[in-house]
């Protein structure tokens, strides 16, 4: 076995695995995502529907037409997931948060509350 320092070559698939990962862990990464994809898709959408429009007839131009439209659902429905996916996360989130505040508070209310019941135990 060598110890050599070798260049290692970059595997697209190896990238593409981390990128998704980065992006989906970071919140702030994962919104700057949504906002980018949606906002393609908007772009899209509208240089569809005025400047590319005769380039897009489907009449005419059948496979570009399709492939133009199946980006802007791709784009779209990518965005939703990630939406889902935030939605799901924050609520994880809120659900732990709670779950902690709820375990320091509980130590604290045995120790110095009076009985439910309003009667001392004296």
């Amino acid at each position: 076995m060598e110890n050599s320092p070798e260049k290692k070559e970059l595997q697209p698939v190896s990238f593409i695995a981390h990128a998704t990962r980065g992006v989906i862990r970071d919140q702030t990464t994962r919104r700057k995502a949504m906002l980018l994809l949606l906002a393609l898709a908007v772009l899209l959408l509208i240089l569809g529907g005025t400047l590319l429009a005769p380039w897009l007839n489907p009449r005419e131009h059948l496979f570009g037409a399709l492939v133009f439209w199946l980006a802007c659902i791709w784009l779209t429905f990518t965005a939703l997931l990630l939406a889902l996916f935030d939605l799901l996360a924050v609520r994880l989130a809120a659900k732990r948060a709670k779950r902690a505040l709820r375990e320091q508070v509980k130590p604290d209310e045995t120790r110095s509350s009076p009985s439910r019941t309003g009667i001392s135990n004296k």
